[in-house]
């Protein structure tokens, strides 16, 4: 039997949230799981992590999907996460589209990539080298419900995402609002907005680098109307609404 869903209403317009271009990370986290290699492939910190040129690129033609809003009918505030390649992600944007210049913009911590504490930066092929052990539970208790040693499981990141939303809904009533972050974020908005009684996801729904997905107020209450679009990477298009994945 299928568990009801009790959506709560909504004053916000709309919310795009957009997942930042491809960092060097995700170029070195690919090229890792293509050789089997099991070395750490980024030194650093995840929130320093920057844009590869592929990322900029794909930031600049967000600015260009940005540009085909008809007047008055873009987002006219943006929440950024606090990390380098989210911000930089929005940077490349507002330069490309030079219309978004007096767009109010806030950075809030809480919209952060999901902390994987003392395995920052592994990919699974180095956890599993380094620690057996700790990628067995992984696998086993499932990426929603894991939680690495001084991290965060994707519940705690939709908590934080959760309690975004309300103090959002209630300090931009009426907005239209484009959040620039990850994909941890952005799959915990897609939980959060599908309600109380909303069941976890069994495997996280890939998030394309550069993705827009859009939920519209339908009747007060927010709704999806397309996930991950990535249209607007392979052509210039205007914003329109699509069936969402299920």
């Amino acid at each position: 039997m299928t568990s009801p869903r009790l959506v709560p209403p909504s004053s916000l317009s709309a919310v795009r949230a957009i997942r930042h271009g491809r960092s060097t990370a995700n170029l070195a986290f690919a090229e890792a799981e293509r050789t089997g290699a099991t070395g750490l492939p980024v030194s650093g910190v995840d929130r320093d992590v920057p844009l590869s040129r592929s990322g900029i690129d794909q930031a600049r033609a967000l600015g260009r999907w940005w540009s085909h809003f008809p007047p008055g009918h873009q987002p006219d505030l943006v929440v950024c996460s606090p990390y380098e390649r989210a911000m930089r992600t929005w940077q490349e944007m507002a330069r490309t589209a030079a219309d978004v210049v007096d767009v109010e913009t806030v950075v809030d911590e809480r919209l952060r990539d999901r902390e994987m504490g003392v395995y920052e930066l592994y990919t699974p092929a180095a956890l599993r080298a380094r620690s057996p052990e700790e990628a067995d539970r992984r696998e086993r208790v499932g990426e929603w419900h894991y939680r690495p040693p001084g991290g965060e499981a994707m519940t705690d990141v939709a908590v934080r995402v959760g309690q975004f939303l309300t103090d959002l809904d209630r300090a931009a009533q009426g907005r239209s609002v484009l959040i620039v972050a990850h994909d941890a974020i952005v799959i915990a908005l897609r939980h959060v907005l599908g309600g109380i009684g909303a069941v976890a996801p069994g495997r996280l729904p890939p998030v394309p680098n550069a993705s827009v997905s859009t939920w519209e107020n339908r009747g007060g209450r927010l709704a999806l109307t397309s996930w991950g679009d990535t249209r607007h990477l392979t052509r210039p298009t205007t914003p329109t609404k699509e069936t969402p994945h299920r």
